[in-house]
């Protein structure tokens, strides 16, 4: 019998699989997260919010330290020596003469008095031409040192880059765009640090690269972003759009943001210091006839019998604090309107009106007298110039003007160090905004958008942009990382 050798029944073996290419993304899984979708936002308004954020920040810096800088740059007017221990200044009413004397066809405006000893006394005058000038006495003497254009100095200029670019309302409307989109990039940095902790840290223990700035961004952004939305909210009140909207709403209610003095012209013309209680105000309430203006009694005197200097005494005894800002009677009617030292104290403002005859007290308005809203306004503003808390606000307001600094920095750094290079795309995070799955977010840009006009507006026409432009041209929608 022969046997035969079976050979074992070969093992079933699998179809080779097709060759495949790379798999494509899945964009929507990976690119429609809230976190990626607020993340692109936050990167995409960094192109406006960074240049307006720099602008206000370094002007800022400079505004602060304006009385530190100011005789640094102009000694000769603004310094004087003192000549002994026991040196008395001249009466204001003689300094007074001297500009007078010394520029016959000027109208003096006001008078500020020197900060400190070593300093001179500032005449606030306009020319025939209307032309506002400073000009710098020697209480000493007393001597005229000179004058200038207060708009011309550094101070002066860093104030008119910081209110409208120079430009006008369109420079005005330009940085109020930049402040509501600040004010949302701040909300969502806060996000984006909460959320991405966790991805911060893995980075940071891989040691990825860039990991580090991202850290430091992210953790001064947290301790920057209170700071920075109080300095925003804070400067609303003097855009052109937002700030007359919510007053003329204020003043329909009866009531105002700004502390509308009802005496006498008391907004002297130079910009060197935008801080003087009234300096902000641009109605004045007695044009509405809403309150009487008051004036001097020129009966029963041949002349003027009170002076600056009567008026600067009376102010004292009412509680005023120095150096003081007194404007002049531009009129036989006219009043002196004594402004106090309130530097470092909103609550501290006050106004005394002196009759320019006989030096007696007309009227005075203060804190007090300020509508509540207007009390509020006060204090946010002391905040916002750094003077309200003392060296500790002013410290803080530098601190902050240098972080703010720092963030506009740090943020197109990281961008450029992760930046795709030769990838024909800006290198944007992918995601879409869930709006339709996510009620909270829709009513939250709704809200923002209502109490942030120039906000509500762009935003509508970004995203009419994205829907109708972006979207629909592949050459763009590749270049912005758009997520169809």
């Amino acid at each position: 019998m022969t046997d035969h050798l079976t050979p074992p029944t070969p093992a079933p073996t699998r179809p080779p699989r097709p060759l495949r290419g790379p798999r494509p993304p899945r964009e929507r899984a990976k690119g429609s997260g809230l976190f990626r979708a607020i993340w692109r936002w936050h990167f995409f308004a960094s192109f406006l919010v960074i240049p307006v954020l720099l602008v206000l920040a370094v002007t800022g810096l400079i505004y602060l330290f304006r009385f530190q800088l100011e005789p640094l740059l102009h000694p000769d007017l603004m310094k004087v020596d003192v000549p002994a221990a026991d040196a008395v200044q001249q009466p204001y009413s003689a300094q007074l003469a001297a500009v007078r004397q010394t520029y016959p066809d000027v109208s003096v405006m006001s008078m500020a008095e020197p900060r400190e000893d070593g300093r001179a006394t500032i005449f606030s005058v306009t020319t025939a031409d209307g032309e506002a000038r400073d000009v710098f006495v020697d209480p000493y003497g007393p001597r005229v040192l000179g004058s200038m254009d207060p708009d011309s100095t550094l101070s002066g200029t860093a104030v008119r880059l910081h209110a409208d670019l120079m430009s006008g309302t369109l420079g005005d409307r330009f940085l109020e765009l930049g402040v509501c989109w600040a004010i949302v990039m701040a909300l969502s940095g806060y996000y984006l640090f909460v959320r991405g902790w966790r991805a911060r840290r893995r980075m940071r223990r891989a040691d990825r690269k860039g990991a580090r700035l991202r850290s430091r961004h992210g953790v001064v952004g947290a301790v920057v972003g209170v700071g920075l939305l109080m300095l925003l909210v804070s400067g609303l009140p003097w855009t052109g759009l937002w700030g007359a909207k919510v007053q003329e709403i204020a003043t329909d209610r009866g009531t105002s943001m700004w502390s509308l003095d009802h005496g006498a012209a008391s907004n002297p013309l130079s910009t060197l210091d935008e801080s003087l209680p009234h300096s902000h105000a641009v109605d004045l309430p007695w044009a509405q006839q809403k309150t009487e203006v008051p004036t001097s009694a020129p009966e029963g005197h041949e002349g003027s019998v009170a002076s600056v200097d009567t008026a600067v005494a009376v102010a004292a005894g009412e509680g005023l604090r120095h150096p003081m800002t007194v404007t002049v009677p531009g009129d036989e009617g006219g009043v002196f309107s004594v402004i106090g030292y309130a530097f470092d104290a909103p609550s501290d403002e006050r106004t005394v009106h002196v009759d320019q005859y006989g030096g007696q007290v007309v009227s005075t308005y203060g804190f007090d007298d300020y509508p509540a809203l207007a009390k509020v306004v006060a204090h946010g503003i002391g905040l916002h110039e750094g003077r309200s808390l003392g060296l500790a606000s002013f410290w803080g307001a530098a601190l902050m003007c240098v972080l703010i600094v720092f963030m506009c920095v740090s943020g197109p750094l990281m961008w450029w160090r992760r930046r795709p290079r030769g990838a024909g795309r800006v290198g944007a995070p992918r995601g879409k905004l869930p709006l339709r799955g996510s009620p909270l977010l829709l009513v939250a840009l709704v809200v923002l958008g209502v109490l942030l006009p120039l906000f509500g507006l762009s935003l509508v026409v970004v995203l009419a942009l994205d829907q109708l432009v972006l979207r629909r041209v592949p050459a763009l929608a590749g270049f912005f990382d758009t997520v169809r």
